[in-house]
């Protein structure tokens, strides 16, 4: 026991969220599957404030990273098998789910250990050289978000796929967002986050259509929503690269 993989970093943050939170792992609670580790038992709270049954305490993995996991592997396929993949602002979890592979890069401003430190708006990496790119809660950071697009536009080949996730707020169609804002407690108040510059609303696919992408969306039926611990507000935006200029581009509203 004591020496399978994940032991020890499992009862760490088992420990870790007792302490943090007691009532989180009182009483009764529905056990969540991970479907990146197979990890099957109570998740554990993750961010500010707190969010009971996010974390997979074996892997690590959040709502986001697990989304993003059963979305690669539906129809029990891979969808990033053989692709050469640019990932800005790598979460921990997800390096590891992809730990090995040489067509996995890397892409960060200022985060340690990547395989480029680069600006998403403007990379100055090769054109057209990745088949998916993936960004996850990254452009509510972005000043000129509609650039970074356009940039992650320019890193793909002809059919490639951006993939994507903001926070948003389903119940509005329009962007909320402000530059006058921009001290960090306002932007924690308007924005959710002290370093967030935009509260994307439904609008978000219009962005990535004037970008130049075809947009579709991906979200998990209710009952994975609860099986894998995701949260019911939040989906992928798949975002194609046209395979040739002269294809019309269409927005898909998610279900």
């Amino acid at each position: 026991m004591a020496g399978r993989p994940g032991h020890w970093a499992r009862m760490w943050r088992l420990t870790g969220a007792r302490l943090q939170d007691r009532q989180q792992v009182r009483g009764r609670r529905v056990p969540r599957i991970c479907p990146i580790c197979g990890y099957n038992g109570v998740f554990i709270s993750v961010g500010h404030p707190r969010r009971w049954d996010a974390r997979c305490p074996n892997c690590g993995s959040r709502e986001r990273h697990r989304l993003l996991h059963l979305w690669i592997t539906e129809g029990r396929g891979d969808k990033l098998a053989g692709k050469r993949i640019l990932h800005f602002a790598p979460e921990k979890a997800f390096m590891q789910r992809m730990r090995g592979d040489p067509l996995y890069e890397t892409a960060d401003l200022v985060q340690a250990g990547v395989t480029y430190k680069v600006d998403i708006t403007d990379t100055k990496l090769p054109r057209a050289g990745y088949d998916v790119v993936i960004a996850n809660h990254v452009l509510e950071h972005i000043a000129d978000d509609r650039q970074a697009m356009r940039e992650v536009l320019r890193l793909l080949k002809p059919g490639g796929l951006a993939v994507l996730s903001v926070p948003l707020n389903p119940t509005r169609q329009t962007t909320y967002e402000n530059p006058a804002i921009t001290s960090a407690a306002e932007r924690q108040a308007h924005f959710g986050a002290p370093d967030h510059v935009r509260y994307y609303g439904l609008d978000f696919a219009d962005r990535l259509h004037e970008a130049g992408f075809l947009v579709e969306t991906f979200r998990a039926s209710p009952e994975q929503e609860v099986e894998y611990g995701l949260l019911r507000d939040e989906w992928l935006y798949i975002a194609r690269k046209p395979a040739a200029v002269s294809l019309d581009s269409r927005s898909v509203s998610p279900a």
